[in-house]
């Protein structure tokens, strides 16, 4: 699969002219991470309601199963949030397994495999974490009836490549989608399906490097290319 350089989509647009002002985007940020947090958070209070329901304690085991499941499920996503969209961390550096594992407890239960090929003991700066762990969800994002996202990342001369690859056979990214990671305003679409996409473009840019998309049938690439 090649990568098209899509440094032509508004990738050079000074700080002043980004598609999104900094509170507009604060504002859409907000709004993904109570989408994120809302449905493990209501499905934790279904269950203590059944709990305290005593026409249905013969689905106690049912309640705390919900619960035990959807508070894993919640922690995973602010642990997650914490890397991917904010700073809320002393850590400069993130050990490789340490990122998998973030991303793998998010991922549970969902219908795309991760094929993490990176080593176990490779480190990388707050910024690329965050840029590979956010295009690591996009890979798997773009894969909504399963298949399988590999993600790699290779160091050549003074750039690192971090590779993610959906291959399956409804393998795709929404139209939101696309328009985030070219680093476009959204003038259609769902905001929820744009901002991680946009979010991942603009971390790329802020390093001075560059976001590539392939697109083919059953197969889904992305490549952030950013200075080491």
């Amino acid at each position: 699969m090649t990568f098209p350089d899509l440094s032509d989509c508004s990738t050079d647009l000074p700080a002043a002219d980004l598609p999104a002002a900094r509170a507009e985007l604060a504002a859409f940020i907000a709004g993904k991470l109570c989408h994120d947090f809302i449905s493990p958070a209501g499905a934790i209070m279904s269950g203590l309601d059944l709990l305290e329901d005593p026409t249905a304690q013969d689905m106690r085991d049912d309640a705390m199963g919900l619960i035990r499941q959807s508070a894993r499920k919640l922690v995973a996503h602010v642990h997650f949030a914490r890397v991917a969209f904010g700073a809320a961390t002393t850590s400069e550096q993130f050990a490789s397994a340490e990122l998998k594992s973030l991303v793998v407890n998010l991922s549970e239960g969902g219908r795309a495999t991760l094929d993490w090929r990176i080593n176990d003991g490779e480190t990388f700066t707050k910024a690329q974490s965050r840029i590979l762990i956010n295009l690591a969800w996009m890979t798997l994002g773009a894969l909504p009836t399963g298949g399988v996202a590999t993600i790699t990342a290779r160091r050549e001369d003074d750039r690192l490549l971090l590779i993610g690859s959906a291959e399956g056979s409804r393998a795709r990214l929404k139209p939101e989608a696309l328009t985030g990671l070219k680093g476009e305003r959204l003038t259609e679409g769902l905001a929820g399906q744009w901002i991680q996409p946009y979010w991942l473009w603009l971390a790329v840019d802020e390093t001075g490097g560059r976001l590539d998309l392939a697109c083919e049938e059953g197969r889904v690439g992305l490549m952030a290319r950013t200075p080491i």
